[in-house]
């Protein structure tokens, strides 16, 4: 059935949520998704292969077939209109997907975890040498005791699958913010949420990058009053009113 609300806005929109790294669906995306869900959106809230949970347990091309396939389920339960949003490494990878996947837009929530940046790659790169030498030698499908990166915690110890951690650790991978920007597809466009509190590398990082998107009228740059755990649910109502006006806009 499709919710009353959704109807009443015109044609219903569903929205992926993916949360940020080391994070679940229940933590700093859930009040987000609620809105969402109170708002008549249909909403999926993933838990993600960067996910305190997962810890890299597939690679890059598996986690977009699992939005893909998301999308799909969406669609089945009535959605006309689809978005798909994430918060941190969520938004790094919603950016990635602007390139790949069928969507009406995407939304990045404070993205970062650029892994080809000078100070990133410092952190990991003996981890990620590392594991390229475990797939080398066979052992790529054997979880591993590995290092990631954030930037409120510090490096960490993560288990993972070497194999898809070398995917998601490549500078010129996924998780290439540039690169992801500069190949996403003009005709989806990017609402980008940069929180006027965020990392100081963040605020310095994302105007840039913003400006690699392919030109589209209804990509935004909009700055919430948050820092960077308090942006998603600082964004609830303009993420609304931005994929309505896209949503209503794209209709035939």
């Amino acid at each position: 059935a499709v919710p009353l609300a959704a109807v009443a806005q015109g044609e219903p929109i569903g929205i992926v949520i993916m949360d940020g790294k080391g994070g679940s669906p229940t933590g700093l995306v859930a009040e987000l998704a609620r809105t969402l869900e109170g708002r008549g959106y249909l909403v999926a809230n993933l838990d993600m292969p960067w996910s305190g949970r997962r810890n890299y347990d597939v690679p890059v091309s598996r986690a977009e077939a699992e939005v893909e396939a998301t999308l799909a389920g969406l669609r089945d339960k009535g959605a006309k209109k689809l978005f798909i949003a994430g918060h941190s490494q969520g938004g790094a990878f919603a950016l990635h997907l602007a390139g790949r996947l069928s969507a009406d837009g995407m939304i990045a929530i404070a993205p970062g975890g650029d892994v080809s940046t000078p100070f990133y790659r410092e952190k990991v790169s003996a981890a990620l040498a590392r594991a390229q030498g475990l797939v080398a030698q066979g052992k790529g499908a054997e979880p591993a005791q590995l290092e990631d990166f954030e930037g409120s915690r510090g490096s960490y110890p993560v288990l993972a699958v070497p194999a898809a951690y070398v995917t998601w650790f490549d500078p010129q991978g996924a998780m290439n913010m540039e690169r992801a920007a500069a190949a996403a597809n003009p005709g989806v466009p990017v609402l980008w949420i940069a929180p006027t509190r965020d990392y100081p590398a963040l605020r310095r990082a994302n105007p840039s990058y913003f400006r690699t998107l392919p030109a589209n009228p209804r990509n935004r740059f909009t700055e919430p009053n948050a820092d960077h755990r308090g942006a998603p649910t600082a964004s609830a109502d303009e993420i609304v009113r931005w994929t309505r006006e896209v949503a209503g806009a794209s209709r035939p």
